[in-house]
């Protein structure tokens, strides 16, 4: 599965040699390869990490237990602090079944802080690619940091080149803000001058469906490559269920979906079987507690948000461009309310040098109609703008140190300052935005669009575009963020470099971008 060329780390081609290590056996696992999704760890803290597979001898299984039925299976696993597995500091047995999609989940804890790990699984005599992973720098630590995020990897639109470049970056630590995987059925959503890919499986409703589909993209070699190379922070938008979902609507919820809850139900138990997440957030029903906040360190403090099962339902009948006064309603939520008291108290709580919201959809205001007209995204937090004061406010008020936003959705490189008030030009800027371009959603792209020049014209906060895929790259340091917008040349074919398109600073205690 893994395929020649990807440099990101030799820790994903372990030699055979090395693979003896474990002790005791486990049962016999059915014929095949069981480790064909790779591995992932994730939620690193100082003294431990979630380390992370699935069992799928027979990955696209109509049923979505990728070959394994109902059976049990003890799975071991080994955490060596040398990519040779010569010094195993941590060993043990985990059994899986079909109740968790034949996931593995294994916490970790009582590690050293700020130590890079290797890990690696065995079923049978069946022995995983061996990942890197490691665990957050002691609390109390300003420890630099390199950290790369990314979003919208739709299989059927391109090649997952841009996870392989990502992972040859070697960041220590690398967030997806959702659109892990695609809902629909195979050819229902084009990317500009056709697929070069195939969803298998119908659109995805049932738990078989979720789980079917996510083995799929969990094939790719990239996306295994970047798994592989470093812990994971994740959150989901809203591909993982139904495109533009909002708490328990649908997209369209003119149309009768009787079976919408169900089918919010397996999603998001599917999306916790294929993510590196701890136990306490296996989901109970259609609820997942998915926010939270990782420190590394006093350097950055990662406040994860979820900007779909708690939000109001989209106002102007969820039209792209457009305005209603149901928009400007302040009663209305992006994060709901609990997740806006929360935020609140997180600021209130931090002592990092950097506040950072990983989060789905675009937080700065862009008016997209051009001159005198206004026309605003209503599923971004412009739907939305009453509920975005009040985080702001929290964050003033609270007098944290340096705001940061991280976002995903919208298919193209932005940067942004963030205002005190969008709408009042005499307002501040109190943060910077920083938003990644898809890894595939969209097809090739192009380095500019039609109405580049006019949305930049009319929204003179923003401060870069590229409709390249790509990532961004971020290193932290104390007295700054410098930031890489990391673009590849194309995806309708395997292979593409990666070049930097362009590069901004946030200096500490200075809100606003710098063009490096």
């Amino acid at each position: 599965m893994l395929k020649a060329g990807l440099t990101a780390s030799a820790v994903l081609a372990v030699p055979g040699t090395l693979l003896t290590g474990f002790a005791g056996s486990a049962a016999a696992a059915p014929a095949g390869n069981p480790f064909t999704l790779g591995v992932a760890s994730g939620e690193p803290t100082p003294d431990g990490m979630v380390l992370w597979t699935r069992l799928a001898p027979d990955p696209l299984a109509e049923d979505g237990l990728g070959g394994m039925g109902d059976r049990k299976t003890d799975v071991e696993w080994e955490l060596a602090s040398d990519e040779g597995f010569r010094d195993i500091v941590r060993r043990g047995t985990e059994t899986t079944g079909s109740e968790l999609g034949h996931s593995v989940h294994v916490e970790l804890a009582g590690l050293k802080a700020g130590r890079e790990y290797f890990y690696r699984f065995r079923s049978g005599k069946d022995v995983s690619p061996a990942g890197r992973t490691r665990t957050a720098p002691p609390a109390s630590a300003m420890q630099k940091l390199t950290m790369c995020f990314t979003s919208c990897s739709q299989y059927e639109h391109g090649y997952f080149t841009a996870y392989a470049r990502l992972a040859e970056d070697e960041p220590e630590l690398i967030l997806h803000l959702g659109d892990y995987q695609y809902e629909y059925a195979a050819g229902d959503y084009k990317a500009p001058g056709g697929n070069v890919r195939d969803h298998v499986g119908p659109e995805t409703e049932t738990l078989g469906n979720y789980r079917q589909r996510y083995a799929q993209y969990k094939t790719d070699a990239d996306l295994q490559a970047a798994h592989a190379v470093a812990p994971w922070l994740v959150v989901f938008d809203d591909h993982e269920l139904d495109n533009n979902w909002a708490d328990e609507v649908p997209e369209h919820p003119e149309t009768p979906q009787p079976n919408f809850l169900a089918r919010q139900e397996a999603a998001l138990r599917a999306y916790w079987e294929n993510m590196p997440l701890r136990k306490a957030q296996r989901p109970k029903g259609i609820d997942m507690r998915l926010y939270r906040s990782v420190s590394w360190g006093r350097m950055a403090s990662f406040h994860m948000l979820d900007t779909r099962q708690y939000r109001g339902d989209q106002p102007c009948d969820d039209k792209f461009n457009t305005d209603c006064a149901d928009r400007t309603d302040p009663a209305r939520s992006l994060p709901g309310s609990q997740q806006e008291k929360w935020i609140a108290e997180e600021f209130r709580r931090s002592q990092a040098r950097w506040d950072v919201l990983g989060q789905q959809v675009f937080f700065s205001q862009v008016d997209f109609t051009p001159g005198a007209g206004r026309g605003f995204n209503p599923d971004a937090w412009d739907g939305y703008p009453g509920s975005r004061d009040r985080v702001v406010d929290s964050w003033t008020a609270a007098k944290a140190r340096n705001l940061l936003v991280l976002t995903g959705d919208v298919h193209a490189h932005w940067a942004a300052d963030i205002k005190q008030r969008f709408d009042d030009p005499a307002a501040p800027v109190v943060g910077s935005e920083l938003v990644s371009s898809s890894i595939t959603s969209g097809g090739d792209g192009s380095e500019t669009s039609p109405t580049t020049a006019d949305t930049l014209a009319d929204n003179p906060h923003i401060r870069f575009y590229n409709n390249r895929r790509g990532y961004v790259r971020t290193r932290f340091t104390q007295n700054e963020v410098t930031a890489d917008f990391r673009v590849v040349p194309f995806v309708k074919q395997p292979g593409a470099p990666v070049e930097t398109r362009g590069t901004f600073v946030v200096e500490d205690r200075k809100p606003g971008l710098n063009k490096a």
